[in-house]
């Protein structure tokens, strides 16, 4: 769904919608386009606190731009993605005389990454979050991405529920992971199923492992998240000899029953140190 104050979040497919038509069709377009709007300025405060200051930032689903025009208060460029023409022509109405803010009326899924370093920020569709997350993590440039969320998702991805997921697991080394804040339910109108939430997702300066091991990484990871054996200490036993795994996790400090997914990255890290 796509949040924001007076502003739209989108679903990827989406057809697109005229201003013609009355109440119906628009009221079509925003069940299609997955369109709940942020009606509380103090969530909007919240997402442009939580996102910061940059140079260039991309927003994906912009609406008409009331995130918009408090994320460029903090930014030196927004470049706005909308892909509902009637709130893109709004948007660029608005902001017609505001040289911090470009307007693309397109999908910031297809859309060309820039190559100097971005941030991203956006109340994003929780049906392609996922997508979403995935194109803010292999962009290279990407500074970081504060993304208004499910509130479930983000709890699963940065480790709020005390165990943490194969994908934040991966990243780890690149990425570090936070729940910024939590947006009830009622902020939204219509009012949605589940709380929202502000997942924080900031790319490293310098990566906790050099480039050339990458690969080596992400077997690594794959391998222990497996489930072979009933725990991460039983599924490395499988693959090391055991007596270098039972140091291994004594020296990082993990219990050898702990189930993979309480195991903390940066555990992960030690022990791929030691084994690797």
């Amino acid at each position: 769904m796509t949040h924001s104050f007076a502003h739209g979040n989108h679903s990827h497919t989406q057809r697109k919608v005229g201003n013609s038509g009355g109440r119906g069709d628009r009221d079509r377009a925003r069940r299609t386009l997955s369109q709940n709007f942020l009606v509380d300025p103090h969530a909007v405060r919240q997402m442009a606190r939580a996102t910061g200051s940059h140079g260039l930032l991309l927003e994906p689903g912009a609406g008409d731009g009331a995130l918009t025009l408090a994320l460029a208060r903090g930014c030196a460029r927004v470049v706005a993605y909308e892909i509902d023409p009637l709130y893109a022509g709004r948007l660029a109405a608005r902001t017609r005389d505001d040289d911090r803010i470009e307007v693309v009326r397109g999908d910031f899924l297809t859309a060309r990454l820039p190559r100097e370093p971005f941030a991203v920020a956006g109340n994003i569709p929780y049906s392609i979050t996922s997508r979403i997350v995935d194109r803010c993590l292999r962009a290279p440039a990407l500074t970081s991405a504060t993304l208004l969320t499910q509130l479930e998702y983000a709890r699963k991805r940065s480790g709020d529920f005390g165990r943490w997921s194969k994908l934040t697991v991966l990243t780890w080394p690149g990425h570090s992971w936070e729940l910024a804040g939590r947006v009830g339910r009622e902020s939204f109108r219509p009012v949605p199923a589940v709380d929202s939430a502000i997942l924080r997702i900031v790319s490293r300066p310098v990566p906790l492992l050099d480039g050339g091991r990458d690969a080596a990484w992400r077997e690594f990871v794959e391998y222990g998240f497996t489930g072979l054996g009933g725990s991460l200490h039983a599924s490395l036993r499988m693959r090391y000899a055991p007596h270098r795994v039972d140091a291994a996790f004594a020296e990082a400090r993990v219990d050898r029953d702990t189930v993979v997914a309480f195991v903390h990255p940066d555990r992960w890290l030690t022990l791929f140190e030691l084994l690797r």
